[in-house]
């Protein structure tokens, strides 16, 4: 999987981003160059002024890209949510400094879901980052819990940052570790 873009861009206009991996608010600036180094999930993480910053969808069009359109805001809930639309979802998050999924990367250590009385289903999930000081992880906790939220189903999402068991490169799935040349 290569992900890497060797395009320079320049930016169009400010855009918020984030800096990694310490989780600070930055903007770059309106002609700032910038590399596109990931795209997936949605967000874009880009090389600028040295160091790595992570820009959201929703400022894609900063970058010439297009822009992800917003969920409607009033979300209805119909039936129960189906457990694997669950897990596919969650394979559409990201670690920003690596072109893997955070569940191939062994970042999800469990999903339970509760079909709650009044309707919808209740979703748990334990996540863990892989190191402790990234300042990263409020960030992915909300992306996590806003890509469930989406789920059809899904009443509300509980998202949890664990650090036991610690996080190895042990746990990477086979298929990732072949496609990051870990072999």
């Amino acid at each position: 999987m290569n992900t890497f873009s060797d395009e320079v861009i320049t930016l169009s206009r400010d855009c918020d981003a984030t800096l990694i991996p310490y989780g600070n608010s930055f903007t770059l600036k309106k002609g700032d160059e910038v590399r596109i180094t990931q795209a997936l999930g949605g967000s874009y993480t880009v090389m600028a002024k040295g160091s790595l910053f992570r820009i959201e969808g929703k400022d894609a069009d900063a970058l010439g890209k297009d822009v992800k359109e917003d969920a409607p805001e009033k979300r209805k809930i119909t039936g129960t949510a189906s457990e694997s639309a669950v897990w596919e979802v969650l394979k559409s998050c990201y670690d920003p400094e690596i072109p893997v999924n955070m569940v191939d990367l062994g970042l999800i250590y469990s999903c339970i879901l509760t079909d709650a009385e009044e309707g919808g289903t209740d979703v748990e999930i334990k996540m863990t980052l892989t190191a402790p000081g990234c300042g990263m992880g409020p960030m992915l906790m909300d992306e996590v819990r806003a890509k469930v939220l989406d789920v059809t189903g899904v009443r509300d999402v509980f998202v949890e940052l664990v650090w036991d068991p610690p996080w190895t490169q042990d746990m990477i799935s086979e298929a990732a570790r072949l496609d990051l040349g870990m072999y």
